[in-house]
């Protein structure tokens, strides 16, 4: 139901990150739907990087708490350093997939170069890319999957 291997719910259980609510007749881990919205938020602050230790950490904060005011301040005070982080991630991950989408459109057109000399050491001299640098240069990721610059 969550995407997960049974190996990874495995994982997770031993890990401390879930409980089983019970257990069939044959032995298989039964879990309540809340246990389910947890294996999905831990699935996906693990796809976001969290190290088991950071993930941890959140959902046991209400728990080590004296009171409410002090769970809610101390998650808020974890939290925001976590969304500061992933705001860092989400500016570096945009700029990453504008570049590599710069960089497909630019080699998009290079199956179409028909030059029976092609060697890669042409390509610096090429019409078709010293044609895409003049618009607004070349894209980084480009220059460097491409070996256009020493």
């Amino acid at each position: 139901m969550s995407g997960n291997t049974l190996r990874t719910v495995r994982f997770y259980e031993e890990a401390g990150l879930l409980r089983p609510a019970e257990r069939s007749e044959g032995g298989h881990r039964l879990f309540a739907d809340r246990q389910l919205q947890r294996l999905e938020l831990v699935t996906d602050l693990r796809a976001a990087g969290f190290s088991l230790e950071e993930i941890r950490d959140v959902l046991e904060a209400k728990q080590r708490a004296t009171s409410g005011s002090e769970a809610a301040r101390e998650l808020v005070r974890r939290l925001d350093r976590h969304l500061k982080r992933l705001r860092g991630r989400l500016g570096l991950l945009e700029r990453l997939v504008r570049d590599l989408e710069q960089a497909r459109r630019v080699l998009a057109r290079c199956p179409h170069c028909g030059r029976v000399d092609f060697s890669p050491e042409r390509c610096a001299h090429c019409e078709h890319l010293r044609a895409a640098a003049g618009e607004g240069g070349l894209p980084a990721a480009l220059k460097v999957l491409w070996n256009l610059e020493k």
